[in-house]
């Protein structure tokens, strides 16, 4: 495809990258992290797609696996919660963008990168599956919880601030 892969990549798709990373464990700094190492990964193991909807898959797909090893690791077991740490927002965001951003990342991670894949990078069910291993209705019961437990946690917060 490219002399090199991983350049080439972080050109056309290291946004987006940032932004699945983001979504998936909620802190810009961490998003940062592994956004470097996705990239990494790539350039020290180059691989070959088919065109370039095969690569953006492959790098959403090695984000949302090192979001879930960077949550099951020891380091994020001894950090501070994220709730009481103020949030950095991700650049060129406005305030009700960076509010949902971080309404999302408050979900569960299964509820969280589903949304974020769907919504934000606007793929199909069939594709999210492909992605995070599980089957198609997996992903639609999740997409519809996590819908649910958003759209109750905005009612919260919006009941919360007229009082």
């Amino acid at each position: 495809m490219k002399d090199n892969i991983a350049l080439y990549a972080f050109r056309l798709y290291g946004d987006t990258v940032l932004r699945a990373a983001y979504a998936a464990c909620g802190s810009y700094q961490e998003a940062e992290d592994i956004t470097q190492d996705v990239f990494l990964t790539l350039h020290a193991k180059p691989q070959e797609f088919n065109d370039d909807e095969h690569l953006k898959a492959w790098l959403l797909r090695v984000t949302i696996n090192k979001c879930r090893n960077l949550r099951k690791s020891f380091r994020m077991s001894r950090t501070q919660p994220l709730d009481e740490i103020p949030e950095q927002a991700a650049p060129g965001d406005d305030i009700a963008a960076r509010e949902l951003r971080a309404q999302i990342a408050s979900l569960p991670q299964k509820y969280a990168e589903v949304i974020y894949l769907y919504y934000y990078e606007g793929y199909n069910l069939r594709e999210i599956a492909g992605m995070t291993g599980r089957s198609e209705n997996t992903v639609s019961s999740l997409l519809q919880r996590g819908r649910r437990k958003l759209k109750m946690e905005i009612e919260r917060e919006d009941a919360y601030e007229t009082q």
